[in-house]
């Protein structure tokens, strides 16, 4: 690994390259302001993995309308701090670590501890090539239940064979000396002894720092620690092989109402414009439903589709349509290959509905 036998101290601490893990967020800003103004050369790292609520929003995007913009934090942080940020995709390798998780699961499909030793990995891939001296992240002891604990943060430093080379400076003080520190890369006293749940400190340094723009602190990025996407999550498993599930099948699980119709079959109604203009956009690949001369969802059919379930997503469609209060509504039923018919629909009760909501 680079700096297994890391040279004397080093005057000009511009030399060093401290790699990060940032997500954008208060703490990882916050970390990487710790460094920056010690002189250190940063570089921040960003992974996309398929799972990250903002990047689903951007897609969704109104771009007429400016105040719904939503932007890539890490990106908005490197540029407030004035430090360079790698946005890297690795959204099919994590999709694997996310299905076989070694350290399991949080309270949802949230496997956060693997999620780190995979970051972590990349990260020390990226370090050697470019020629880094550390790792560091904005982790603070005992902040989170899953993976910020000391043993957890040990046992994270074990598997990736990182020991002494992960600095995480709002908690330095608090842990064991890293080689940066002993090797006088980063002086100990300029970092930070957080410990605990609450963010009054990280506040308070943004405020003294300058640092306005951040998101929320506590609010999350991640779709697997969100109650609904988990749980179609592990609809999509238990109907389909988990071998067979790409990335790319990830996006339908973020938007529309999800009902299963049954074990080879599912539809997905679009709940507002946006979201029916972006179900529009998959007209090729599935069966899409939506009732005529009315406001209504845009449906989708995916899986093994038959009349009997083209029947039943009409009904359900009629129920989410402008002419609800109807006996009957005309729901145009369109194949992938092109072809329409007119299908004639009572809407479904909300009881019957309910049985069928993923």
């Amino acid at each position: 690994m680079t700096n297994q036998n890391p040279p004397a101290r080093i005057r000009d601490r511009s030399e060093i390259k401290a790699i990060g893990l940032l997500s954008g967020g208060l703490d990882s800003t916050l970390a990487a302001k710790l460094l920056l103004d010690q002189g250190l050369t940063v570089i921040g790292l960003n992974y996309s993995t398929g799972f990250c609520m903002n990047n689903f929003r951007r897609a969704l995007d109104r771009p007429d309308q400016a105040s719904h913009r939503v932007r890539n934090e890490a990106l908005r942080a490197g540029s407030d701090l004035q430090f360079p940020v790698e946005i890297i995709d690795v959204a099919d390798e994590y999709i694997g670590m996310v299905m076989n998780p070694k350290h399991g699961y949080g309270s949802r499909m949230n496997p956060c501890i693997d999620c780190r030793i995979f970051m972590l990995d990349k990260a020390k891939q990226y370090m050697k090539e470019v020629g880094g001296h550390f790792l560091f992240t904005g982790e603070v002891v005992a902040q989170r239940p899953m993976s910020q604990h000391r043993p957890t943060l040990r046992m994270i430093e074990k598997e990736t064979d990182l020991d002494g080379l992960l600095l995480r400076p709002l908690s330095a003080q608090v842990l064991p000396e890293t080689i940066p520190e002993k090797r006088g890369w980063v002086d100990r006293n300029g970092l930070l002894g957080i410990h605990g749940r609450g963010r009054k400190v990280q506040i308070a340094l943004a405020e003294a720092y300058g640092i306005k723009e951040y998101p929320q602190p506590s609010g999350g990025c991640c779709h697997l620690t969100d109650e609904t996407f988990s749980r179609r999550f592990r609809d999509r498993i238990a109907f389909l092989n988990g071998d067979q599930i790409k990335s790319e099948d990830l996006v339908l699980l973020k938007v529309g109402r999800h009902f299963r119709l049954d074990d080879g079959c599912k539809a997905i109604l679009g709940r507002d414009e946006v979201e029916n203009r972006f179900m529009a956009g998959f007209r090729n690949r599935y069966w899409t439903l939506e009732a005529v001369e009315a406001g209504s969802p845009v449906t989708l059919l995916e899986g093994k589709v038959t009349d009997p379930l083209v029947e039943l997503a009409a009904a359900m469609t009629a129920r989410y349509s402008s002419h609800r209060d109807r006996e009957g509504v005309e729901i145009l039923c369109r194949h992938p290959d092109g072809s329409e018919r007119i299908v004639f629909s009572s809407p479904m009760a909300e009881m019957e509905l309910e049985r069928y909501r993923i």
